[in-house]
């Protein structure tokens, strides 16, 4: 089977790396071809959430589309379509539109993220909703025959919508993710956080929270991928990093406690019900004992009080981080059962057998 994949972004991006580009090998051991082609490319990926840079983005975004067209004749050499989020990153659902209706191919929508949820851009403002045609996503999840899911909140919806929605997590893979030789002696402990520049500020949550506990504590921040130059916490030693690919894995193990926050009253709370929770399992992969806010796919990855806390309100977030934080051995056993949680469960092979199984049965339904 020929499987002809279009992502909004490059590789650089998680969503392109974990949610397709880590199946190619897998999927062709089950004799499935996967060809992706994203929208962006790596330099303007990089550039787009520069404000500075908007006239060179319009230009490059204007050039993606037209490349996108082109490509339409990709799709007659495909058996499916896989649409990862979006074709492209503006305007009415054209490419999907000519590839399902015009070329009858099926096509197999991938969601990791509430896309149906409008939302402000935190680079673009109002902007952005007028170029980002939200009701796109639900076109296209009624366009799909098949529509893989990053956890059950967004199952749900798209189910609400009448279309066949199979849940497929983000995950890693475990032989890259894995846990090092944790630090000893007097060296501060790392709490630790790896995002992006659209959730930074649910970290800055917390920043209260952590300024207490460094009161008592003597441990640092590390973030990565904050998109902000300066980032300060009063009383807290702060390693504020632009993230990096070929170091990804290496600053996940270098944290020793991992921060997952959550806070639905931003952007909304929809859009926070969408979250996959993949940070969870990135955690986990490595050994490292979190807390999280219960919200969207980090509610349903773990087991609660065993490889990771839960905490929505400042005084929960204050509590499971002091046990953390006192309490080597905790640490330890959280960090352990978390690596053995993902392994048994979130294996790269088994999700290559769910994604394989998706992708054939868009095939066989729109045969029938």
């Amino acid at each position: 089977m020929k499987v002809l994949a279009l992502a909004s972004y490059p590789v650089e991006a998680a969503a392109t790396r974990f949610r397709l580009q880590q199946f190619v090998e897998p999927l062709a051991a089950r004799d499935i071809t996967l060809e992706i082609h994203p929208f962006l490319n790596s330099k303007l990926f990089q550039e787009l959430y520069h404000r500075d840079a908007m006239m060179k983005v319009a230009a490059g975004l204007l050039k993606s589309g037209l490349k996108r067209l082109v490509e339409i004749v990709s799709a007659r050499k495909a058996d499916v379509i896989l649409i990862q989020r979006e074709a492209m990153l503006f305007g009415p659902p054209l490419i999907e539109w000519m590839m399902t209706h015009g070329l009858k191919r099926p096509m197999v929508l991938d969601l990791d993220d509430a896309t149906y949820v409008s939302y402000e851009s935190p680079t673009y403002g109002a902007l952005s909703k007028t170029l980002k045609w939200f009701s796109k996503t639900d076109d296209l999840i009624r366009w799909a025959t098949v529509v893989t899911c990053g956890n059950r909140s967004i199952a749900e919806y798209v189910s609400s919508k009448g279309a066949r929605a199979r849940v497929i997590p983000t995950v890693v893979d475990t032989e890259v993710f894995k846990p090092v030789s944790r630090r000893v002696g007097d060296a501060p402990l790392v709490l630790g956080w790896i995002g992006t520049h659209s959730t930074f500020p649910y970290l800055e949550s917390i920043f209260p929270v952590l300024s207490s506990l460094a009161e008592r504590f003597d441990f640092h921040l590390k973030i990565v991928g904050a998109g902000r130059r300066d980032v300060a916490v009063p009383g807290v030693q702060v390693e504020n990093l632009t993230w990096d690919l070929e170091r990804e894995v290496a600053d996940f193990q270098s944290i020793d406690i991992g921060l997952y926050p959550i806070d639905a009253s931003l952007y909304s709370g929809k859009w926070a019900q969408g979250k996959s929770g993949f940070k969870a399992v990135q955690y986990m992969a490595v050994g490292v004992p979190f807390v999280a806010t219960p919200v969207g796919g980090s509610a349903e990855i773990g087991a609660p009080d065993v490889t990771h806390f839960f905490a929505s309100q400042n005084d929960e977030w204050y509590r499971r981080l002091e046990c953390l934080l006192s309490d080597e051995g905790r640490r330890r056993e959280m960090g352990a059962a978390g690596r053995a949680h993902v392994v048994a469960h979130y294996g790269l092979q088994e999700q290559a057998d769910k994604l394989a199984a998706a992708l054939r049965e868009a095939l066989t339904a729109r045969g029938n």
